[in-house]
């Protein structure tokens, strides 16, 4: 009979082929969607700038290379520097370097094959997706190495089905895999063989080895630096005999300690040569205005929220925050050093100023964290498998976890519902589960309050057609409804104001609502344009509520919208209404803007 383990491991690797080449085949997209959009032509764009254009200063190509493959946008992938003057690319070096035997066998045949050889054709497209495909299989084969004597066949196949079945582990090493996230997996994943390897039997190669995957996971991602904790700590208890015997360790063993420290330093060193020579500084913090905020770092956002919050996406990882009590048991020499590089990865990922990263599915930059993960998971299921009941509770929430997961990914990508980086309470669980909603459920991104009871004691506060006299070229025609409607452009950015005396205790909810057209979608939540409702006090701001319509609108089809608000607890006298333009490219008419008050039942 196979091992249960390699058939999970064979399902696992087919599942994620599948979901990256059948299910959405980005080989085959275009712009942003392709293999190489986005941040991943940043960590990419060194390759053709060394070895193709021969121009990492003043990149020369940028332009031509925006215009046929539009990766982003906008050029962010490098910035001038102000000093030298040549541009310094954002991302470190280590994506590049890993990428760089697969980007050399693409060049070598996109010529010979009829495709352009300038970096970004299709052949280096498929070449990084697959290469991506190949370190997931690869990473998982070597988790299931690692997890298997440990801790036994089921624990590992369970593993195994809830890393990539349910957790957003699956995004990142199919659709996103060639982000940062799944290479750095398979790092942690080495790293966690080598290192009880080396323990075991202290090998000069071992340590190189070790010392060269940090090194490259530094590279790719500076703040892996806490990598190093896992070899460090590892086998080490809260006791004086244990450090003072792993001193001796180390006095004994100096030479090893040694050479992984110039093998790690080998590999990083490429980045301080490279931004040397662009810049004529060693050290560039290519990340300009984005930073860390140490004394308050976003963990509650971050790990709950529902805009993108870790566990509430992946709730199934609970399952190894709980397991570091079984591993404490069962692997004692992991346990420290595991707890303690996750309980500060967890408070670096989540300092991040931007702790979004940029709208990921869950929390993408947890994702390399869970080859460590998988071990006190392993640990959880093979204690939770000899219990019977408990097992069968489990196997009910696990299930239904891979499916929350499936939904979710589908949704983030082909089914719509997931607007990621942006999700509020009441719009996740206006969705939750669902497959097709109203469209005019997006408002709901723009605020918490949503009414679904029957109203009592309703009247209209307020009331615009927009017929007033006025320039004809502030008329938006032709009208949607009348002879003239609000239209919102450049040279009209914004509205008047109308004020509506109002105070507390005369209503527990308002309804704004309008008849709203767009020429075209605008994608951009920055520049769509806004229906602003506020409450003051004087000209004071007491609350706000900004909501987009263009969210909720199709090309040319006129359609009315609502939203709806609770007047704030503070003290006000006075509801302010105003529309105002953000620079979107689409021709954007209002008429009929209402503002209605009214009691709940």
């Amino acid at each position: 009979m196979k091992s249960p383990s390699r058939l999970a491991w064979l399902f696992c690797s087919l599942f994620i082929a599948l979901v990256s080449i059948w299910y959405i085949p980005r080989w085959k997209e275009k712009a942003t969607n392709s293999v190489l959009g986005w941040d991943v032509s940043g960590y990419y764009l060194y390759l053709p700038a060394i070895f193709i254009h021969h121009d990492v200063k003043e990149l020369r190509f940028r332009e031509e290379m925006m215009r046929k493959y539009a990766p982003t946008p906008d050029f962010y992938q490098a910035f001038r520097h102000p000093e030298s003057g040549n541009f310094v690319m954002k991302y470190p070096a280590g994506m590049a370097l890993q990428y760089l035997p697969f980007f050399l066998a693409a060049h070598a045949i996109a010529g010979p094959a009829g495709y352009p050889a300038d970096g970004f054709s299709a052949p280096y497209q498929m070449a990084i997706l697959l290469a991506s495909l190949a370190v997931a299989v690869l990473s998982l084969w070597l988790v299931r190495r690692a997890l298997l004597p440990r801790f036994g066949e089921w624990p590992t196949v369970l593993t195994l089905l809830i890393l990539v079945l349910g957790s957003n582990y699956l995004d990142y090493s199919s659709l996103g895999g060639a982000m940062t996230h799944s290479w750095l997996f398979l790092w942690y994943a080495v790293l966690l063989l080598l290192t009880p390897a080396f323990y075991r039997r202290p090998r000069l190669g071992r340590a190189v080895a070790i010392g060269a995957v940090l090194g490259l996971m530094v590279l790719t991602r500076p703040t892996e630096i806490l990598a190093a904790l896992i070899p460090i700590l590892w086998g080490l208890r809260p006791a004086w005999a244990s450090l003072r015997e792993r001193l001796g360790f180390w006095q004994q063993h100096l030479g090893h300690l040694t050479a992984a420290v110039l093998a790690a330093a080998a590999l990083i060193s490429i980045q301080p040569l490279y931004w040397h020579y662009v810049s004529g500084d060693w050290v560039v913090y290519s990340y300009q205005d984005q930073g860390f905020s140490w004394l308050r770092p976003h963990l509650w956002e971050g790990i709950f929220s529902f805009k993108s919050g870790w566990l509430l996406y992946s709730p199934l990882l609970f399952t190894a925050l709980v397991g570091f009590v079984f591993l404490r048991r069962q692997q004692p020499e992991a346990f420290w050093a595991m707890l303690i590089f996750l309980v500060l990865f967890i408070y670096v990922t989540f300092a991040w100023d931007v702790w979004t990263y940029g709208g990921s599915l869950g929390q993408r930059a947890m994702v390399q964290s869970y080859a460590v993960q998988a071990w006190p998971m392993a640990a959880a299921l093979r204690w939770l498998l000899a219990q019977k009941r408990l097992a069968v509770a489990y196997g009910v929430l696990a299930v239904l976890g891979c499916y929350y997961n499936l939904w979710l990914t589908h949704q983030a990508h082909r089914g719509g519902l997931l607007i990621v980086g942006e999700m509020t309470r009441t719009y996740w669980l206006r969705i939750l589960g669902r497959y097709d909603v109203p469209l005019e459920a997006r408002l709901l991104l723009d605020t918490n309050s949503y009414f679904s009871g029957t109203p009592r004691n309703q009247r209209v506060l307020w009331q615009q057609d927009f017929e007033q006299p006025g320039s004809p070229e502030a008329c938006g025609a032709p009208a949607l409804e009348g002879n003239c409607s609000l239209v919102l452009n450049a040279q009209h950015p914004i509205s008047q104001e109308y004020v509506i005396p109002a105070r507390p205790g005369q209503f527990e909810w308002v309804r704004a609502s309008a008849l709203a057209r767009t020429s075209q979608p605008e994608w951009s939540v920055g520049h769509m344009s806004q229906y602003v409702v506020r409450f003051r006090l004087g000209k004071k701001m007491v609350k706000e509520r900004t909501v987009h319509f263009q969210r909720a609108l199709e090309p040319n089809w006129s359609r009315e919208l609502h939203f709806y608000m609770r007047p704030p607890e503070e003290a006000f006298d006075n509801v302010a209404i105003l529309f105002v333009y953000r620079g979107t490219s689409a021709y954007l008419v209002f008429d009929n803007a209402k503002l209605e008050a009214f009691d709940g039942d």
